[in-house]
């Protein structure tokens, strides 16, 4: 198994962590870059080894094409994180992220590599529900920003920049469309533990949405619900940092356990 290198374009750059025991790949939500992950390292865990995944079309990437189908994406990523998959990993994917991080798992399964040792899964209904919203990727830009207005996400001194939004809206329609293109395949649930995470005051995806990620495993499973609307990545970032450290601290005990034969 390879190294990684000294610099990546898929991940954001960081100091090294000689403490690291296992790697925490973390996922955007739609038209989200990498940095939104960049304090997170100095709220957990000092053997967790924060690896935001920049992905093309945004930040230090944005000239290049952005992905707009899910299945090129993933197994583009199964061999670009494959570096790094020398020590344990986890998976942090919030909205169109969790899908990404649910798929991939799936596919490093059928490739026989290594596995996740969890995957958290942030303001994302279950990969096998339907979607409940109409398709927002083929609307005509001024309807594409009120549609990025109410959900909230996206400052109103961006929308309102036409410099900006001209380089937003392709990454936004190509983040909709993986989403919205998406056909889920049903297969074996995964052996690997999951944590689902909403908002309250999500309406994108309820409690019971969160839940529904119970039925993708045959590990531990458990839900957090969190104040907040979409984006409680921002709002709520010290309750989730908070949580997610905790379930970190489960995760590297898991690994310090000596293997059963």
């Amino acid at each position: 198994m390879t190294r990684p290198p000294a610099a990546d374009p898929w991940i954001l750059r960081r100091p090294p962590n000689p403490d690291a025991r296992l790697r925490l790949f973390c996922f955007p939500y739609a038209a989200g870059g990498a940095s939104v992950f960049r304090t997170w390292q100095q709220s957990l865990p000092r053997e967790v080894d924060v690896c935001p995944v920049q992905l093309p079309g945004r930040e230090s990437r944005l000239r290049e094409p952005a992905f707009d189908r899910l299945e090129p994406l993933v197994s583009t990523l199964a061999g670009a994180l494959e570096p790094y998959t020398d020590l344990p990993f986890a998976f942090y994917g919030y909205s169109n992220g969790a899908l990404v991080s649910f798929e991939l798992a799936r596919e490093l399964r059928r490739r026989g590599a290594r596995q996740a040792a969890h995957i958290f899964a942030a303001a994302c209904p279950a990969p096998h529900l339907p979607d409940r919203d109409p398709p927002i990727h083929a609307l005509p830009d001024e309807e594409l920003i009120a549609e990025m207005r109410r959900l909230n996400g996206t400052p109103d001194e961006i929308l309102r920049n036409e410099e900006l939004m001209h380089l937003l809206i392709p990454l936004m329609r190509a983040d909709a469309a993986i989403h919205e293109t998406y056909v889920h395949r049903e297969e074996e649930p995964l052996d690997v533990p999951i944590t689902a995470t909403g908002g309250v005051g999500d309406p994108k995806a309820t409690r019971e949405d969160m839940e529904a990620w119970s039925r993708h495993t045959r590990a531990e499973f458990k839900v957090r619900m969190l104040p907040g609307d979409h984006f409680f990545i921002h709002t709520a970032q010290a309750l989730l940092l908070r949580d997610l450290a905790q379930d970190l601290h489960g995760v590297l005990g898991r690994l310090r356990e000596p293997q059963r034969t």
